[in-house]
């Protein structure tokens, strides 16, 4: 065995200092060393492009993930900027309101009016009735005439402690006295069923010399309007082939399609005319 052993290591120690020799101060690797080196070459390379592909691929996903992250931003601050527009156009459309209703305290200065802000409405595209914030809390009362600084609303039909309810001249079935600007011809204005958001002036033939365009205004005999309040201009005339009763059909001054702020009359005119009416009688009696 011993003797086995010591050949085994005196043909490695050869093989050794064969391949030491073989190699010192040699230019041309092995064949073996050239295998060797080949597929180490090979691995390493193999190993830098996958590195490269993940971090090409890692640096892909943040990118991405940053660009949505900076979009989300920016979505984020245009809605806060559409906001902001839309909060100011609003802020700007109620003061324009504002100051057309002080103009029209203003013109009806000798009328004292309570300003008052629309706070709910009938189901639909228009103001046919709505609520108001004032009530009895503020002297207002039935019957009392509402206004815009464009004409004519309507007139508050139920008056609770802090709101009103107000049916507009679109929907309302009681006649207001009117006349034309033009012609002072006078005539009853109506609500007119038959033409949404529209309203109505029946007269007379001998008044048939209302025109198209004609302004119309609250008269001077009515019970709860203060004159010269417009109500519209004509927009076209008819004749009911039934009755033969000539109308003109009233394009209302008032854009009964929004409404927010409103100026109240406050004067009982009602009560005050026919007040005036019975100091008259008795005078003439």
């Amino acid at each position: 065995m011993k003797g086995k052993y010591k050949f085994v290591v005196i043909t490695l120690a050869a093989v050794s200092i064969g391949c030491a020799g073989f190699s010192y101060n040699r230019s041309v690797p092995t064949p073996f060393d050239a295998a060797v080196g080949y597929v180490a070459a090979t691995a390493a390379s193999l190993n830098v492009k996958i590195i490269d592909k993940l971090g090409n691929t890692v640096s892909y996903f943040k990118g991405i993930s940053r660009l949505n992250s900076e979009n989300e931003k920016l979505k984020e601050e245009l809605l806060s900027a559409r906001a902001q527009l839309s909060s100011l156009k609003l802020v700007e459309q109620e003061n324009a309101q504002l100051s057309s209703l002080l103009k029209m305290q203003e013109e009806y200065s000798d009328l004292p009016t309570i300003g008052a802000r629309v706070i709910a409405k009938d189901p639909g595209n228009w103001f046919t009735s709505f609520l108001i914030d004032k009530g009895a809390n503020y002297g207002l009362k039935k019957n009392m005439a509402v206004i815009t600084a464009e004409g004519l609303v309507g007139k508050i039909t139920e008056c609770g402690y802090n709101y009103s309810k107000v049916v507009s001249i679109i929907d309302d079935t009681d006649a207001v006295s009117a006349q034309s600007v033009r012609t002072n011809s006078v005539g009853y204005v109506t609500a007119d069923f038959s033409e949404e958001a529209q309203c109505k002036m029946q007269y007379s033939e001998s008044s048939s010399d209302i025109l198209v365009g004609d302004e119309i205004v609250t008269s001077y005999i009515s019970e709860i309007y203060p004159r010269g309040i417009s109500i519209g201009h004509v927009k076209k005339l008819v004749t009911d082939d039934k009755t033969s009763m000539k109308y003109a059909i009233i394009e209302p001054s008032v854009d009964f399609s929004r409404l927010d702020h409103v100026l109240v009359i406050n004067k009982n005119t009602e009560y005050e005319f026919k007040e005036i009416a019975t100091t008259g009688s008795d005078n003439e009696k």
